[in-house]
């Protein structure tokens, strides 16, 4: 009984380690190559549907010369002219609000209207002022409508009678010529002649008196008397609004029809804060009603240390970025460069002014500034940055090739806002997904998931056919002892050393990563 034993020990020993050994290592296979590797992984096909569905984006890479510079931190402020604390002019009480906190205002536009009672007196003095003036000014219009009608109708006087008195003048000098030739002549007496010389000067006195035209020039007189009226009547017209108007420019503010004082917004931009209410009374001049912020531009204000002060200009440009808008940037050039050096820190304060039209900056923000002081002196490889996939500390890219999307890794270099320089990996004029190249990383990793699946199930397979390999290779074993004694032994070691190689087969196989998908009955070992 010990010899039989002890034979079929021998050929139960010859067959029993190659099934476990070869249970070990294909553990050890098997994990290796079902364990995910971004960098290896295989194209995506994606059909134009989906590709829209997406949002996926594909530009090619391209070449150009890239800006660099010196980066800094900073914070973002608005620029001191682009920020208004709107003040009432004069005491009085708020009878019109016409804004809100958040309103969008433009420059000129009234905001509130104020009651002041010195105001309003002098505006009720102006129009009592102005209506006496007013009639004044209609007396002295209706008397000089009167003198230029006098005045029109003594020169057609006067004409009448210069014209009378020359004619006059023109028949005595006539008869005179005449009756004094016939005088000498002795046909008619010299009497006649005296007489004819006395009416020659009494015409030519007519004619003197009419070419003076006293009459005409008394209602010239009175003409001028009449303007010089009217003049005054308007002067006081003007006058009765001075007092007033004086006292609105002094208080750098004008009023409505009602005489109320308008306040109005000095810039355009949009109201940040407001401290009063409808009916609210200001108690005096210069109370703060309100504050209005134009960001359409804004400062970005950081420090550059001293060892690189030389290297920055004004008018160089500037790029920003806030940690809110990762994916954006904003260009701008420097506008201001400190006079003084801080003491410990050794830095200089410098501001760049940028472009904010969308107002998506806002005062206080924390900024990554970059002032661009260098080039590269030759075009080199770029992409935006949108494009890259950071994978297991892999950096990733995705190629389009027809309808499929291959990965490909790259090496990286300088960034500059959402551009990044391209060392390898790619070459100028192929197309990579700029826009959702996430979508497609996540898409690639459910396909390897899958496969992962597969193959445990395969794995899980195989050591069931394993098992029942080694049952199988042993009975024939059995027949050549023979004997029941011999049977009952070898049923003895069988089940033993059957039990024990299983159990070396099931765990020489490593556990494998659980899925969504595996069956948690399949994973287990069964002790």
């Amino acid at each position: 009984m010990r010899s039989v034993s002890g034979i079929f020990l021998f050929l139960l020993l010859l067959i029993t380690p190659k099934f476990v050994l070869a249970h070990g290592g294909h553990g050890d296979e098997f994990h290796q190559e079902t364990e995910a590797n971004p960098g290896t992984q295989q194209g995506i096909q994606v059909d134009a549907q989906t590709v829209k569905r997406m949002g996926i984006e594909v530009k090619p890479v391209t070449k150009q010369q890239m800006n660099f510079g010196i980066k800094t931190t900073g914070q973002i402020e608005t620029l001191p002219s682009q920020k208004v604390e709107v003040t009432s002019p004069t005491p009085g009480k708020i009878v019109e609000l016409l804004v809100e906190p958040g309103a969008v205002v433009q420059a000129g536009k009234v905001i509130a209207v104020i009651a002041a009672p010195d105001l309003v007196e002098l505006r009720v003095n102006s129009q009592e002022k102005r209506a006496e003036a007013e009639a004044d000014l209609q007396q002295a219009e209706a008397d000089l409508k009167l003198a230029e009608q006098n005045y029109q109708r003594y020169l057609q006087i006067a004409a009448a009678d210069i014209k009378q008195a020359r004619s006059q003048l023109a028949l005595a000098e006539e008869r005179y010529n005449r009756d004094r030739e016939l005088s000498s002549q002795g046909a008619i007496p010299r009497r006649q002649v005296l007489e004819d010389e006395t009416e020659l000067a009494e015409a030519l006195a007519t004619v003197t008196k009419a070419t003076s035209r006293r009459e005409v020039l008394e209602a010239e007189a009175q003409l001028k008397r009449a303007k010089s009226a009217v003049e005054v009547a308007k002067s006081r017209i003007r006058l009765s609004n001075a007092t007033y108007q004086t006292r609105l420019q002094q208080l750098g503010t004008r009023a409505n029809d009602k005489g109320l004082v308008t306040v109005t917004a000095p810039i355009s931009g949009t109201v940040a804060d407001r401290e009063i209410t409808l009916g609210q009374s200001v108690e005096e001049a210069g109370e703060k009603l309100m504050t209005i912020l134009n960001n359409s531009r804004v400062w970005a204000t950081a420090n550059i240390y001293e060892k690189d002060l030389e290297k920055v200009k004004i008018g160089q440009q500037a790029i920003a970025k806030v940690a809110s808008l990762p994916n954006r940037t904003f260009t701008g050039k420097i506008a201001v460069i400190g006079s003084v050096v801080e003491g410990e820190t050794r830095v200089v304060p410098v501001k760049a002014e940028l472009d904010n039209a969308d107002g998506q900056l806002k005062p206080g923000m924390f900024a990554q500034l970059e002032v661009l002081t260098d080039k590269t002196p030759t075009a080199v490889l770029v992409m935006p940055t949108s494009a890259v996939v950071e994978a297991n500390g892999r950096q990733l890219v995705y190629v389009e090739n027809g309808t499929t999307f291959e990965p490909a890794e790259i090496a990286l270099g300088r960034t500059l806002g959402d551009l990044v320089e391209i060392k390898s990996g790619l070459f100028d004029g192929d197309r990579i997904v700029t826009q959702g190249a996430i979508q497609l990383y996540a898409e690639s990793l459910k396909g390897n998931r899958s496969q992962q699946q597969g193959a445990i199930r395969g794995a899980e397979k195989g050591k069931s056919e394993e098992k029942e390999s080694i049952i199988q290779n042993f009975l024939p074993w059995l027949w050549v002892v023979g004997g029941g004694g011999a049977i009952a032994s070898g049923a003895f070691w069988l089940g033993r050393r059957t039990k024990k190689a299983v159990s070396l087969v099931e765990f020489s196989i490593p556990e494998m990563p659980k899925t969504q998908d595996s069956d948690p009955q399949q994973l287990t070992p069964k002790r």
